[in-house]
């Protein structure tokens, strides 16, 4: 999961590194991240503003998440004066000011800043749709930045608009030529790419394949322009407007530093304008390469391909639904605040900060058949392990992240697990146990056929097992468990002959190293054994599952023995070693799963010993560090029985996250004593803080009773009603959804 050694990437955040939070000029809701999020939709369109201690939206330049510079300037003319509202831009030969940010929110899908340009305030939100329900609208890799200006002294003035991206959202070298080219009608978009692409290459984690897209809506105020950084920005500062030309003389992005402008003229302006739009992406095919039976690889398409034939047709749909998809990401953020706010108001805000950069690590696929027709049956998505070493569908990172997945839409976390399943159902993995990842490098799914991935084989192989009751618990959907069923039940035999005496195996925090007889690692195990008696049951074969829950239940008394200190106030962290202890996250499985094999009173020692051995940002991972995991601290925190012991951690992550000690996007990883991040940034593991409402979507939403005495298996049941399958069920509830039902029986199926 980790890598041995860091990238010397990380290396480009240590000047943003602040010593004090003092900066901050302007109102903060709910508070300053380290990173704000701008446009996060994919491993590949991630911009953020390092923010730090207090780094307003026109002082920095926004960063890809390495902390490379993503070139995106922005100026607004008012009554013929300028000013910078975006990026930190120098134009010689042009005079303007800078915009005084006023305000700044986020929410779970937006980044709203009002920076005040004199006598007009301009708004500019940030949004990066996420949607849930829709894998469709899910899969398009574009965000949205909407500008609308307001008179702040009630007097009209004449405001122009201006913003512009250069080729450093293609490329992680600036060395490279892009070539470029803009399309005009209704909308107008800017395409650039490298000159020489390489298929499924990185450099510095930027993808080096496939085109940014920036466009905007079409009328006869709007104008565009492609030249060199200064020639274009002084040409909008001096006369408000561009000079509807494209220059053709490719170069290297650091060449004169092209850039790629739009403007709108806002006219006179009193109240608050109707938004100007525009969008931000990167789109590539194939997206990724995917080994399939025999060793062949597969390329696969971003989804949105099956649904558009060209990308100009995506961005004009995705430029015209801004106004529903507004109204479907203010809806979401609402509920997800709600939600969480149901705990308290610290973690609603940590929630907040934590969705976008899950959803923006994942991308949804969908393969060609041998006619080159799209294959709608075959829909797989691959997450990108973020900053710690890059693999392709890490089983250990999607693990922490299920809470969000199961919150959101559990149907994506089962197009995470299938390239998995399927991998592994064609026989070239080699291992007993299951598959630590799909590939050393994104976007390479390439497999391990050699088995040679990083080993872990009780923790990915309790994760698996764990994630695929889950999922079926969910959704009743048993197509997981019938399908790999004989997987399912190998993974578990490695489990019964290895979990409850461990070994020397790496967990998930593998960078704090092998360990022998880990407590935290045999309870994921035992869970999962306990899962595969659920899925034998599910499957009909009632002398395994009677089997596996009687060894399930053995092993955890065992356990508890082996992994209690003698005076009976903690777990240790490993096997007899009296002075050690760690967070039990995996005991939340038994919750998750509703196995029961935990006894309440090992529950309540736990949550009573956490509080005596909390630090000031946070209880340590383990004994062996001070250092912590947020995902792990909030997985913790929902086991726990005591509400005063699980607002520790949730207020020790709310802390770390405000507390401006970096300028990078969360870390997960940090120290409990200082506050201070480790290397880590931007990982979708953040998922792992929706554990406390993981529950909360899907069952307001549903009301479902999964596995309800009254139904059969493979049924999907709600207090008074029954759908027959899952796709009945799913096309119910985008009814109900456009119609607000509820959960009454009106407008469904009863039983």
């Amino acid at each position: 999961m980790y890598p041995l050694l860091l990238s010397p990437i990380f290396l480009l955040f240590l000047p943003l590194i602040p010593s004090v939070q003092s900066a901050v000029t302007w109102s903060a809701t709910p508070f300053n991240p380290a990173a704000i999020p701008l446009a996060v939709r994919s491993p590949y369109l991630s911009a953020w503003l390092p923010q730090g201690e207090g780094t307003a939206l026109n002082a920095a330049w926004p960063t890809f998440w390495t902390g490379t510079v993503l070139g995106w300037a922005g100026f607004i003319n008012v009554d013929g004066t300028s000013y910078s509202f975006l990026g930190d831009p120098d134009v010689s030969g042009a005079n303007f000011q800078k915009a005084v940010q006023k305000s700044f929110s986020f929410t779970s899908t937006q980044s709203v800043f009002v920076m005040t340009a004199g006598p007009v305030d301009l708004t500019a939100t940030f949004l990066s749709p996420i949607e849930p329900d829709d894998l469709l609208k899910q899969s398009l890799p574009f965000s949205y930045l909407a500008l609308s200006a307001a008179s702040n002294d009630n007097a009209t003035h004449s405001v122009q608009v201006y913003t512009d991206i250069s080729g450093e959202w293609v490329t992680g070298d600036n060395t490279l030529v892009v070539n470029w080219s803009t399309t005009t009608g209704d909308v107008i978009t800017h395409e650039v790419q490298l000159e020489q692409e390489t298929l499924f290459g990185e450099i510095s984690d930027h993808i080096q394949q496939g085109s940014a897209y920036y466009s905007t809506a079409s009328s006869a105020s709007t104008t565009y322009q492609t030249d060199q950084d200064i020639v274009v920005r002084a040409q909008f500062i001096k006369s408000g407007s561009l000079q509807n030309t494209q220059a053709t003389d490719f170069r290297a992005v650091s060449d004169n530093w092209p850039v790629f402008a739009l403007a709108h003229d806002l006219g006179d302006v009193s109240g608050p304008t109707e938004p100007v739009v525009y969008s931000i992406g990167h789109a590539r095919d194939p997206a990724i390469s995917y080994i399939i039976a025999g060793g062949a690889l597969q390329n696969r398409s971003s989804y949105f391909w099956s649904e558009f034939s060209t990308v100009d047709d995506a961005i004009s749909s995705f430029l015209g639904e801004y106004g529903n998809a507004l109204s479907r990401a203010q809806a979401l953020d609402s509920q997800i605040d709600a939600d969480a706010s149901k705990i308290s108001a610290n973690y609603a805000a940590v929630v907040a900060l934590s969705v976008r950069q899950v959803f923006g690590a994942i991308e949804i696929t969908v393969s060609k058949d041998a006619s080159g027709q799209f294959n709608m049956s075959d829909i797989m998505a691959f997450l990108k392990e973020i900053s710690s070493d890059g693999n392709v569908d890490t089983v250990d990172v999607i693990f922490p992240a299920w809470p969000a997945l199961l919150y959101a839409y559990p149907v994506l976390g089962k197009d995470l697990l299938l390239p998995l399943f399927e991998y592994q159902a064609t026989g070239q993995y080699p291992n007993e146990w299951a598959l630590h990842d799909m590939g050393a490098n994104y976007p390479k799914a390439i497999g391990h056929n050699d088995g040679n991935d990083e080993a872990m084989p009780i923790e990915e192989t309790g994760n698996m097992l764990i994630m695929t009751l889950s999922y079926t618990q969910r959704t009743n959907d048993t197509s997981l468990v019938t399908s790999y069923y004989g997987l399912l039940d190998q993974w578990a035999q490695y489990l019964v002959a290895n979990t409850l005496i461990p070994g020397t195996q790496l967990s998930t925090d593998d960078f704090a190293g092998k360990l022998a007889n880990q407590t935290n690692l045999a309870i994921k195990g035992i869970v999962a054994i306990k899962a595969m008696s659920s899925m034998a049951a599910i499957v009909g074969n009632s002398s395994a599952s009677a089997s596996y829950s009687s060894i399930a239940a053995s092993y955890v008394q065992q356990w508890q023995n082996f992994a209690t200190s003698t005076d009976g106030k903690h777990l240790t962290l490993a096997y007899g070693n009296e002075s050690t202890w760690g967070l039990t996250y995996n005991m939340l499985a038994d919750k998750l799963l509703g196995t029961n094999l935990i006894p309440d009173s090992v529950y309540d020692m736990q949550t009573a010993w956490y509080s005596t051995v909390d630090n000031e940002f946070g209880v340590p991972l383990d004994t062996r560090h001070t250092y912590t995991k947020s995902d792990w601290e909030l997985w913790t925190a929902a086991l726990v029985s005591d509400p005063s012991v699980r607002d520790i951690f949730v207020d020790a992550v709310y802390k770390y996250a405000a507390d401006g000690l970096s300028s990078q996007p969360l870390s997960d990883w940090y120290e409990t004593t200082t506050g201070a991040p480790e290397v880590f940034s931007a990982r979708p593991v953040v998922g792992g803080h929706l554990a406390l409402v993981r529950d909360s979507r899907s069952q307001e939403r549903t009301t479902l009773s999964f596995f309800s005495n009254s139904c059969s298996v493979g049924a999907l049941c709600g207090p008074d009603i029954c759908w027959q399958d899952w796709s009945e069920w799913q096309q119910q509830l985008r009814i109900l959804d456009a119609l607000k039902l509820g959960t009454s029986r009106e407008g469904r199926k009863a039983s």
